[in-house]
């Protein structure tokens, strides 16, 4: 809430793939703090019928959060995209959201395909492959029951924005990765949507980032011990948007790399690369703030540390990363963007099976696996920011590493050696802190794209690293990896 030395605080609903926690932000012309109010878990469930996500869980988190966050000035909510929950006419929930790792999808690109070939599609989304993007998930559901007794889609952070004020909207960022929204009008393509038979009535009217999305509800107040109102504002709802947005560049020529349980790699771009090359090269087109393109790569990122972690009992993380640390470096590498990769379980064994496969030595210590996983993340970070480069004939002179991985130091020192240039580390709390800069400016307390980046490089601490050793070993590891 406002006090005497003119900040403001904001709740950021911040959700990721593992966890998801409540964060204030306080804001004035030069205060920009962040602080923890609540963490918690996000275990999705094995059902029967699939993978799914414990949606009730999750709000009862944000509703907890509230509580412990206090009076605020505002809530904003971002999260993973792609998935959605489904209401019927009453507003009520049909079943938990499936998860993007559920295995409904396999399969289900080439029936896309077949009315509209996957040149089209990109051509039309400027949207890369992925098994589970939305488009593919509504087909996979085609003929259910579910969808077929539903009358709104709301995707996750949509439809916890819906229960906390009773109104619905879906957020343009966010929509953007369901592979059903032109990038250039920055509206639903429609053409597409009508050949695949998609019925945008589902859809609940687009949003942009920083316009209202309704106060908290009477029943939400009472829950929360808030006093209304409340507004919610529309943030950058794919938390990767939100990331982007705290990204603290000095000017446009800067590559991102956006880290956690996936690496998203790429440039801010005033217009998409819809090229068949950048298809063939499997790079997104993703719609950012202020009419921005995020044209990225996804990779497969910590998620294979993370997994490994879990089958490994969970051992402390510093350690292996000194462990990692006395490996000599770019011994063995895997594709960190292999789609083999996606499925959780014996992930160990599977990055030792493909360094056997590929003909590298294969890692048997924990050191040795982690330092394969580190050298490989690096090596799909080089690979992507070259590439994007590239395709889009935007040259870049520094690396910006936000989210979890900034308190990897291996990592990003890896990353600098591998792209040959600078790696500036920080924000690691970049998605909450765009999250809280989008409610901030949309209240007038900051200004533009170039002002919010501002505060962040004065407020935030940044850490660089320089590249500390010749590229040519890591052109050789690609070749390798590339099998030449």
């Amino acid at each position: 809430m406002s006090v005497t030395d003119g900040t403001k605080s904001y709740a950021a609903v911040d959700l990721g793939a593992s966890s998801g926690r409540v964060m204030v932000g306080r804001v004035g012309p030069d205060t920009l703090e962040l602080a923890e109010a609540h963490r918690f878990v996000n275990r999705p469930v094995r059902v029967p019928e699939g993978l799914r996500w414990d949606v009730l869980s999750l709000y009862a988190g944000v509703l907890d959060g509230l509580r412990a966050a206090g009076q605020v000035d505002s809530v904003g909510i971002d999260s993973w995209a792609v998935d959605y929950g489904l209401l019927d006419a009453d507003g009520a929930l049909l079943g938990n959201p499936v998860h993007y790792r559920d295995a409904r999808t396999e399969g289900v690109a080439e029936k896309v395909w077949a009315s509209v070939p996957a040149t089209e599609l990109y051509a039309a989304t400027g949207l890369q492959y992925a098994p589970f993007n939305t488009l593919y998930q509504l087909t996979a559901a085609r003929g259910s029951r579910q969808l077929a007794a539903a009358e709104r889609l709301l995707l996750i952070p949509d439809l916890l924005t819906y229960w906390l004020t009773g109104e619905a909207g879906t957020e343009l960022t966010n929509a953007s990765t369901t592979q059903l929204i032109d990038p250039r009008t920055r509206d639903w393509s429609y053409d597409l949507v009508e050949r695949l038979g998609i019925d945008l009535s589902l859809f609940a009217p687009l949003r942009q980032p920083g316009d209202p999305a309704g106060v908290l509800r009477a029943e939400v107040l009472e829950e929360t011990g808030l006093t209304g109102p409340v507004p919610v504002t529309t943030v950058g709802s794919h938390d990767t948007a939100s990331a982007v947005a705290a990204v603290p560049a000095a000017d446009e020529r800067f590559a991102y790399i956006c880290t956690g349980t996936w690496s998203l790699a790429g440039l801010e771009l005033e217009a998409p690369v819809l090229s068949e090359e950048s298809r063939a090269a499997n790079f997104t087109n993703e719609l950012g703030l202020d009419g921005t393109v995020r044209y990225l790569r996804n990779i497969m990122g910590l998620w294979l540390l993370q997994e490994c972690v879990r089958a490994w009992g969970n051992p402390e993380l510093g350690s292996l990363l000194r462990a990692a640390a006395e490996v000599p470096g770019l011994r063995s590498v895997v594709d960190a963007g292999d789609a083999g990769f996606l499925a959780p379980g014996r992930m160990p064994e599977r990055i030792a099976e493909a360094c056997r496969v590929s003909g590298q030595p294969v890692p048997q210590t924990q050191g040795e696996i982690t330092r394969c996983i580190l050298d490989s993340l690096a090596l799909a970070h080089r690979r992507a920011v070259a590439d994007a480069q590239r395709l889009a004939g935007h040259c870049v002179d520094v690396v910006h590493i936000v989210g979890g991985g900034t308190r990897n130091a291996l990592l990003c020192q890896l990353t600098a050696d591998a792209c040959g240039l600078p790696v500036v580390a920080g924000p690691a709390e970049a998605a909450a802190l765009g999250n809280v800069l989008v409610q901030a400016r949309a209240h007038g307390l900051v200004g533009d794209r170039a002002d919010m980046r501002r505060l962040l490089t004065r407020t935030q601490p940044l850490v660089r690293y320089e590249p500390q050793s010749s590229t040519s070993a890591w052109q050789a590891a690609e070749a390798r990896i590339a099998g030449r």
